[in-house]
């Protein structure tokens, strides 16, 4: 992804809406749940933030609930699923944990310096594929598309900065706690809109901002 601003989702469907009949599409990211040290599974408390985000989201709509490939989502995707009934679960590898840009320079670019080339066009490939898969106006159908997306940290980021037409380099300074939710609208002919950003109500307070330090953590 080259230097400037995040660019494929903030304003998608601006133009194709004037050709194709578009609508809207409600995208609901959710990190996965708390997981082990060696993110092999889920802790008990991971297990349950994923269960309350099922309840959480048993009233919507949703179309699928898409999930990266690495056990500590693909688990967190069940645990929710469990809770919707018969939404269907599709594992993307658009949807794992990898690094979407690295910044030419300031702390992001120190903070990646060593990752290998061939991550680096991985991550952005990837980067690429899921705004494509899960973001903008759809045509599909005749109402509103959902979509649930369980991922990492750092493809939220990712995504809230494209939807918001930002430096591609802010990905880098938004972090996002444990089965906390993230809602981002997409709607044909406007820019899309951020409803909820790394809303952790649906979690008592013990299960909120697991593994973050004490100075990010919010009452």
């Amino acid at each position: 992804m080259p230097a400037g601003r995040v660019t494929g989702s903030g304003t998608a469907g601006l133009s194709a809406g004037v050709h194709l009949r578009m609508h809207d599409r409600y995208l609901y990211l959710a990190r996965h749940g708390e997981a082990t040290p060696d993110e092999s599974e889920l802790t008990q408390a991971g297990r349950h933030q994923a269960q309350l985000l099922g309840r959480r989201l048993r009233a919507v709509p949703l179309t699928a609930v898409h999930h990266g490939p690495l056990p500590r989502a693909a688990q967190t995707a069940r645990l929710v699923g469990e809770e919707l009934g018969s939404v269907p679960l599709r594992a993307s590898e658009a949807a794992g944990d990898y690094v979407p840009h690295v910044p030419e320079r300031g702390t992001g670019a120190a903070r990646f310096a060593s990752l290998p080339a061939a991550d680096r066009a991985l991550g952005a490939r990837l980067a690429r594929q899921a705004v494509a898969e899960f973001t903008g106006p759809c045509e599909e159908g005749s109402a509103p598309r959902h979509d649930l997306v369980v991922t990492h940290a750092f493809l939220i980021a990712w995504l809230v900065c494209a939807a918001m037409d930002a430096p591609s380099w802010r990905w880098t300074t938004l972090n996002h706690g444990n089965a906390a939710l993230t809602v981002i609208h997409y709607a044909p002919d406007r820019p899309a809109s951020v409803l909820v950003y790394n809303d952790t109500s649906h979690l008592p307070h013990d299960l909120r901002w697991t593994g973050f330090p004490a100075r990010l953590r919010t009452p």
